[in-house]
């Protein structure tokens, strides 16, 4: 994912996104790959190694006559329980063996000095609560550790995860949930205990732009919802522009301020 922080509204943000978008486009035909998407509109390209995909953003972004950084930098979503496997994570094609949960948040820890990422999501699985801890511990004061599938927008596992010192940012699904009530006091929860909250899409979407009024109601300051192209995603964009526009002179854009600790 890339965050465009530098604009100084939503409008130029997104213009900067979708820029940034079909410049990626440009650098992944330049050199021979696939530029087809999936149902979240991002590419699916065949890349040779993890640190490509990092790469071929930031060359996007310079492309698109951006700092990375400064004013675009990268957020990550590896998904961690896909690759969780009897208490390791299986990273076949890039390294050809399994690493254990420490080797996992040092290869955090390297990207994080390398790149400029500003949000973390789901780097570890669901179940390795240790891993998450020490992972909080290693990076959480250095960027936005963000909670999807460990705590399923769940206040209760939310307040477990409090307790236990990890993460610092829960994802908000509302469908996940299933209710606006539920999700409002898991947000309440998580601003209580200064976590951050990180409003979502889900893969199944629909045209339906509610979550771009959640976020802005609840005060978030970041909502992931795909790619600049498909309709479903490009609606919750068209919602944001049209509250910025209605809100006039009263709205203020988040920015970097939107990222714990970035």
């Amino acid at each position: 994912m890339i965050a465009p922080h530098g604009a100084q509204s939503f409008t130029e943000a997104i213009r900067i996104g979708v820029e940034v978008f079909h410049s990626l486009k440009s650098v992944l035909k330049g050199k021979g790959y696939s530029t087809g998407v999936g149902d979240e509109g991002g590419f699916a390209p065949d890349l040779k190694s993890n640190d490509e995909a990092v790469e071929v953003i930031l060359e996007a972004i310079n492309k698109a006559g951006y700092k990375p950084g400064s004013e675009v930098s990268i957020c990550l979503d590896p998904a961690a329980s896909e690759l969780w496997e009897d208490g390791k994570y299986k990273l076949f094609k890039s390294t050809g063996k399994f690493l254990t949960s420490d080797q996992m948040i040092k290869l955090w820890e390297n990207w994080i000095n390398q790149y400029p990422i500003v949000l973390l999501e789901d780097g570890l699985a669901e179940n390795d609560w240790t891993g998450w801890q020490n992972l909080t511990k290693s990076i959480g004061d250095k960027i936005e550790i963000v909670g999807d599938d460990i705590f399923c927008t769940n206040k209760q596992i939310l307040a477990e995860g409090i307790s236990k010192g990890v993460a610092n940012s829960v994802l908000i699904k509302l469908n996940q949930i299933g209710t606006v009530t539920e999700t409002l006091e898991t947000i309440e929860l998580a601003y209580k205990n200064k976590y951050n909250a990180f409003v979502s899409h889900r893969s199944g979407e629909t045209p339906d732009s509610f979550i771009a009024d959640l976020t802005v109601a609840v005060n978030a300051g970041h909502l992931k919802t795909g790619s600049g192209c498909r309709g479903e995603r490009v609606e919750k964009f068209n919602q944001l522009m049209r509250i910025e526009h209605e809100l006039g002179k009263y709205s203020k854009f988040a920015g970097k301020h939107a990222f714990k600790n970035a």
